[in-house]
């Protein structure tokens, strides 16, 4: 090997060698990381149970016909506060075709019937002033007489019903639709000129109008199975309104469902509450509502944020870890009690003034919007 050849050998591994130096002392030149750290206080913790749903009047009624026909009027409009017994609507009678024909039929086999009777009665009411029959004879011819007089008479009204939808109307009379409660027109279905078809026993009708009480409103939503035994009748809780600027009503708790329907998994419990609604405020039926429920609450207990908590992987159980003098931090076991989602109460492990150390690096911003609810 010529001499040109090791002197390059030996300056590569010399500058290999520095290298290496370099990297070393770089490595052990940083600086610790250094770790924000938050310390243990005392507060109050307030767990609830959140409920979605809707507030609705508590009562809502929904007009319907008595008879089929043909909407003439209609004298109000949604929006519009009502009185019980008002009118709403007028309905114009359309006589079947065939119903008409019967009734006629009708009318005229009764009218024989009456004519027959009429007869009788009369021939016998001669013998019996003659003495020719007993009085019970003459009493049952009495009795016939009146009661086939009746059914023609009944035949006759039938007829003037389906004809003209009532007795003593005339060729174009109105059934008249009243309001039944006092309250708001929530709803008007129906158009004038559209068929409206009779509430009865085989069919529920067709609606037009519907009316609600707006000065009692309920909040109506549902909660977790998890959460609905620590519910109790009677207890306050309040609702928000998202359409007016979250504002707060305060409620009773009235109804809670005695069973649960599952729901994407879930059992969820149907609850009901009276909300108390001032009267400068304009509620609407409808409006998405959020029930907040206070289940638990404690007062002047050592906590911490709940994003401090770091949990082990094998057993899940939660541990912090706290700083000592010389800035190390040391791994302590907690047993933690209520939460409210932002704060949890620390049972056991550490003690007020402990600084805890914030390991998770996205929680900085958190911890500022926390600090702003907190105040």
């Amino acid at each position: 090997m010529n001499k040109t050849v090791k002197i390059s050998l030996v300056l590569l591994a010399v500058i290999a060698l520095i290298f290496v130096l370099k990297y070393f002392m770089d490595a052990n030149s940083k600086t610790v990381e250094d770790f924000k750290v938050e310390t243990a206080f005392r507060t109050t913790i307030n767990t609830k149970a959140v409920a979605t749903g809707k507030l609705n009047p508590e009562e809502e009624i929904a007009l319907k016909p008595q008879i089929s026909g043909i909407v003439d009027q209609i004298v109000v409009e949604e929006g519009d506060v009502v009185k019980k017994g008002d009118l709403i609507a007028k309905i114009r009678v359309v006589p079947n075709e065939q119903s008409l024909a019967n009734a006629k039929s009708r009318i005229a086999t009764n009218a024989l019937s009456f004519e027959n009777a009429k007869t009788q009665y009369q021939r016998d009411k001669k013998l019996f002033d003659k003495g020719v029959i007993s009085i019970q004879d003459f009493e049952n011819r009495t009795l016939s007489f009146n009661q086939t007089k009746e059914a023609l008479q009944q035949a006759k009204n039938d007829y003037q019903i389906i004809k003209r939808g009532s007795i003593s109307g005339g060729n174009a009379a109105n059934t008249n639709i009243i309001a039944q409660i006092s309250g708001t027109i929530l709803e008007i279905p129906i158009r004038e000129g559209d068929q409206v078809i009779q509430s009865n026993n085989f069919n529920a009708g067709t609606t037009i109008a519907t009316i609600a009480d707006m000065s009692h409103m309920i909040f109506e939503g549902k909660v977790d199975e998890a959460e609905v035994g620590k519910l109790q009748e009677g207890k306050k809780i309040t609702v928000i309104l998202g359409a007016i600027n979250d504002k707060e009503f305060p409620a009773k708790l009235t109804f809670i469902a005695p069973k649960g329907k599952e729901e994407n998994g879930a059992v969820q419990f149907t609850i009901k509450a009276n909300v108390t609604i001032d009267s400068a405020t304009t509620i609407r039926a409808g409006y998405s509502a959020n029930a907040e429920i206070d289940i638990a609450g404690k007062e002047n207990v050592l906590a911490i944020r709940e994003a401090l908590l770091q949990y082990k992987r094998s057993s899940d159980k939660p541990f912090v870890e706290i700083q000592k003098a010389n800035g190390n931090f040391k791994r302590k076991d907690v047993k933690i009690g209520i939460s409210d989602g932002i704060n949890v109460e620390v049972l056991k492990g550490i003690e007020e003034g402990d600084k805890i150390k914030i390991w998770n690096k996205a929680t900085d911003d958190e911890a500022e919007k926390d600090k702003k609810k907190k105040s």
